[in-house]
């Protein structure tokens, strides 16, 4: 593959393409915006690795706004918007309605992502609750999955999902319970989406959750350009890099690439709708 083919990878100090996945899947979390890399040149090394779908995801009004409007430029591009727990300070209706007007959009396939965040605690909780079940009620209006952002935070989570009524598509972004968590996500049918961290020596409790998530409710993401799997840990990441997470994922669950692969691939259309 050339330079140009692989997306100018070789211009840049950022890891190689990996070989490419048997059965092409989706990267179903990302932020485009941030990525130092030009959206066309993103798509073209992705879909040169195997990922020929993209959902990058909006965290205030702004970048939800320019996830919104690359989705219909780039066909290979979905858009999630929403406001980030962490980014919820002082937030007014107008903000959320604004949100609500994207959500309509055709190209707009889910609201996230939204939760939240305990870890950071740079939003008042109250503000935080607020703003989660506000983004419940929007995807459950649209009929869109919501992508959940849950940093120590899962108790709080499940509460105000099951007083608020969950959407009937829940994705839990970047996963971070345990297998007990993942037990509970299970039995409610919600979609654990991890991300290359579950590669990391420190993540037993992590692929502890991989292992319980049963094959229909589990996705793969990069939260690009964060969480960059073994073994380019530290590197920017990117959505071309999945292939290392996905054969990472496939080992600890002892099934064959191919056969996560297709499972991805499946639950990302059921979650996110045909490209």
């Amino acid at each position: 593959m050339t330079a140009e083919e692989g997306g100018g990878l070789a211009a840049r100090a950022v890891p190689p393409l990996p070989d490419r996945l048997p059965v092409d899947v989706l990267d179903s979390h990302c932020h485009l915006d941030i990525v130092e890399t030009p959206v066309a040149e993103q798509v073209a090394a992705a879909r040169a690795a195997g990922i020929t779908r993209i959902v990058t995801i909006g965290c205030d009004l702004p970048s939800s706004r320019w996830a919104a409007e690359t989705a219909t430029t780039h066909d290979a591009v979905y858009a999630a918007v929403a406001i980030h727990p962490n980014e919820t300070t002082g937030i007014d209706d107008a903000v959320i309605e604004d949100i609500a007007r994207l959500a309509e959009l055709p190209n707009v396939r889910a609201i996230g992502e939204t939760g939240l965040d305990y870890y950071r605690d740079w939003a008042p909780k109250d503000d935080q609750h607020r703003s989660f079940r506000a983004h419940i009620e929007i995807a459950k209006r649209t009929g869109k999955a919501l992508v959940i952002h849950d940093r120590e935070a899962h108790d709080d989570v499940l509460r105000i999902l099951r007083e608020e009524g969950a959407p009937e598509t829940v994705v839990f972004h970047c996963f971070s319970g345990d297998g007990e968590m993942a037990k509970v996500c299970a039995d409610l049918g919600y979609v654990m989406s991890f991300a290359g961290n579950v590669t990391f020596k420190n993540a037993e409790p992590l692929r502890d959750a991989l292992r319980v998530a049963p094959l229909d409710l589990v996705l793969v993401e990069t939260d690009a350009p964060f969480l960059t799997p073994i073994p380019h840990r530290g590197k920017p990441n990117a959505s071309y890099l999945i292939p290392h997470t996905v054969r990472f994922m496939a080992e600890v669950k002892g099934v064959e690439v191919a056969d996560l692969c297709t499972a991805i691939a499946t639950t990302g259309e059921r979650v996110f709708g045909p490209w």
